[in-house]
């Protein structure tokens, strides 16, 4: 860092705090109302030689943990800009035998001020360090809101899991005017939600929609030709065809259930010579029941 202490202080406080709201002249603030220890990220970053920080303490003379009071209004300085875009970058896989290695250091080759990263599956819906990741370049266009600020991914499969999520993720950053940037993959390039990015996401989720149509009919048309062969997937009947129709007659006689299923012995599978259990006939004859009431 450039400045003293002092110095880094009196510049981050040339600007309102767009996280506590502390206007220009005063130290950040806490949510219990006292003066916070250091100034909140998305303050200092406007000020070029503070980017890199981690963190601009408060000077002593702040009063750090005491009662928060509003100081003196700062005479008129232009706020420090730069044109250099911040980036936030975001890796993820879904699990802990995939590497994040690679997407990392594209990452950092990417230049980004900070990186998010998780080991997630992809059944899970919510993602928190893509939210936080997401938050904080929200803070950082209100901070600065002349600076281009972009979300890297090393690749879209990364961002989101489906067509639907791309497209509501797509509408967050339009509205807060965030672009995005895709590292590697045929797609690759930076896009801007107010422009030509737009139509991007949308000719995505189109082609999203289009490809888990095609997925969805190659699954039926292989099901209904594994059916014609015998093969209805899905794990073998513990109670086949003969062993229920069997089953059913000494119901109908009164034979208790217990004693029916002792009668009975499962032909395949992990279980085959044993008897099936109570608890499997009785779903088999609830499915009997239930097929008999669709055929009348």
């Amino acid at each position: 860092m450039d400045l003293t202490p002092d110095q880094a202080a009196d510049a981050a406080e040339r600007n309102d705090c767009p996280k506590c709201e502390a206007p220009a002249g005063s130290a950040c603030r806490t949510r219990g109302g006292k003066t916070a220890t250091k100034y909140h990220t998305p303050r200092f970053v406007l000020i070029a030689a503070l980017r890199e920080e981690l963190e601009v303490l408060i000077p002593a003379d702040r009063s750090p943990g005491r009662p928060w009071k509003q100081g003196p209004a700062p005479a008129a300085v232009p706020a420090q800009r730069t044109a250099k875009p911040i980036r936030i970058g975001y890796a993820r896989t879904s699990t802990a035998r995939q590497e994040l290695a690679s997407q990392l250091e594209a990452l950092r080759e990417a230049d980004c001020h900070k990186i998010y990263q998780e080991q997630i599956s992809t059944r899970i819906k919510i993602r928190p360090e893509l939210q936080a990741a997401l938050k904080l370049a929200r803070q950082f266009k209100e901070a600065a809101p002349d600076t281009p600020v972009i979300f890297t991914v090393h690749e879209l499969k990364r961002l989101a899991r489906n067509a639907a999520e791309l497209m509501t993720l797509s509408a967050e950053l339009q509205a807060d005017d965030i672009q995005l940037e895709l590292l590697t993959g045929p797609l690759a390039g930076i896009y801007d939600p107010n422009g030509m990015g737009a139509m991007f996401f949308a000719v995505l989720a189109v082609a999203g929609q289009i490809e888990r149509n095609y997925i969805r009919e190659k699954t039926l048309e292989g099901q209904v030709s594994a059916a014609k062969k015998g093969n209805h997937g899905g794990r073998p009947k513990v109670i086949d065809d003969d062993m229920l129709t069997f089953a059913l007659a000494l119901k109908d006689k009164g034979v208790p259930v217990p004693e029916i299923a002792g009668k009975l012995t499962i032909k395949t599978g992990k279980n085959k010579d044993k008897h099936p259990s109570v608890a499997s006939l009785y779903r088999a004859f609830a499915e009997a029941e239930q097929a008999a009431e669709l055929r009348s």
